[in-house]
């Protein structure tokens, strides 16, 4: 079964840094892509950015490329999202995900696996 545990969400003004950190266990990391997902509330669910299993591949959202950064490490089991120049419309839930199947999957059906999220907050 496989685990997927976020960690690094926060409150900060806008213009600011966060760097988000995914950690991946129970089955072999490269055997997924991996994903980044958000909810804001009332929202659904909108993809942010995937990356390939051997991390040579991104794939972002029009309204993150250029601020946002998804990296992969294969020896630590860990993707990574850093996301720069905050700005509040960034303020979501974000998820992990996990997905065997598909590369550059950029829909919620695309992933098996899903991480219990955590909170982004960008204040005006």
């Amino acid at each position: 079964q496989v685990m997927l545990a976020e960690s690094g969400g926060g409150s900060v003004p806008a213009g600011d840094s966060l760097s988000l950190s995914c950690t991946f266990s129970g089955r072999p990391f490269t055997n997924y892509a991996m994903a980044w997902f958000r909810q804001a509330p009332g929202k659904e669910r909108e993809f942010v950015a995937t990356i390939s299993r051997n991390g040579r591949r991104t794939l972002y959202s029009d309204f993150v490329r250029g601020r946002f950064i998804i990296s992969r490490d294969n020896a630590q089991n860990t993707v990574g999202l850093q996301m720069n120049s905050l700005k509040p419309e960034d303020t979501a839930v974000y998820y992990c995900a996990a997905g065997a199947y598909y590369t550059d999957g950029d829909k919620p059906a695309h992933y098996n696996y899903w991480g219990q999220g955590t909170q982004v907050t960008v204040s005006t």
